[in-house]
């Protein structure tokens, strides 16, 4: 802190002290997310993409990564298997939107990408696209179908 002294009319010194500015580096939400999760002392988020006529391995892959101490988001609506939630077929694309949307969110909240099965759809390569534009690390089951390799 700095101070600096002055005379009052009546001759008698004061001081007033002036605190110095201090600037902190100002966080990004990524950065503040990944320190919520070191405080916190989380395992390692890895989140499953991939078409859901996967979802057989997809539920493989989670035991194995959840068994490897992860914590583990996939998919969680197979909107090619038929459900009264998505009959409707003008509810079913917005609920696509939404599900797509949550699922990006999934992959900003992970720490890692797991892509699952043998094939890479049009929505797949999208979601390996964003996270790597995010710099998440992104493994596969089957690496020949890595679009950038």
């Amino acid at each position: 802190m700095e101070s600096t002294t002055h005379t009052s009319s009546l001759g008698t010194p004061w001081i007033t002290a002036q605190e110095e500015s201090v600037s902190y580096p100002q966080l990004t939400p990524e950065e503040k997310l990944a320190d919520a999760k070191k405080q916190l002392s989380l395992p390692r988020i890895v989140v499953i993409c991939g078409s859901t006529r996967f979802m057989t391995e997809m539920t493989e892959a989670d035991l194995r990564e959840t068994k490897a101490g992860k914590i583990v988001v996939k998919p969680g609506c197979d909107m090619k298997s038929p459900h009264e939630l998505w009959s409707d077929p003008v509810e079913a694309e917005a609920l696509k939107v939404r599900l797509d949307d949550l699922h990006r969110a999934k992959i900003r909240l992970a720490d890692e990408v797991l892509v699952v099965g043998g094939y890479i759809g049009d929505s797949t390569r999208a979601e390996i696209a964003y996270a790597r534009s995010l710099g998440k690390p992104v493994r596969f089951t089957h690496p020949e179908v890595d679009p950038d390799a």
